[in-house]
């Protein structure tokens, strides 16, 4: 199970940390990522971080403002997301694929999912 924390309303130019805790199930040989949807809209890709974390890959949106990071010996993974716009207003999930591994910028890939975190960037 993932559960997904860390959001909440924030200014435009803030940052907010989101976690994703892992329970039940050790993650650490998963690829694990964030998506986001925003209202009336389709769930996006926001960021992946490789098994080993030792690559990560990012949606052009967010590259250079969003960092993605694991710790396995916490089972938890973080999304820092910096210099917020409010176009990134959405409910930001956390998600893990497990091997085989599918596309990992493609939400049907992953296996398991965080109920989402509601993150508000105002104005």
């Amino acid at each position: 199970q993932l559960q997904a924390s860390g959001g909440g309303l924030v200014q435009a130019g803030g940052s907010l940390r989101l976690s994703c805790a892992a329970s039940g199930r050790s993650f650490s040989t998963y690829v694990m990522g964030w998506f986001r949807q925003a209202p009336g809209k389709g769930r996006e890709f926001v960021a992946f971080v490789t098994w080993r974390g030792d690559s990560t890959y990012y949606a052009d949106s967010v590259k250079g403002r969003f960092t993605i990071s694991r710790d396995d010996a916490k089972n938890t993974v973080y999304l820092q997301t910096n210099s917020l716009k409010p176009e990134d207003t959405a409910v930001y999930y956390c998600a893990a694929d497990g091997p085989p591994f599918g596309r990992a910028t493609a939400a049907y890939a992953y296996d398991y999912w965080g109920q989402g975190t509601q993150v508000t960037v105002s104005s």
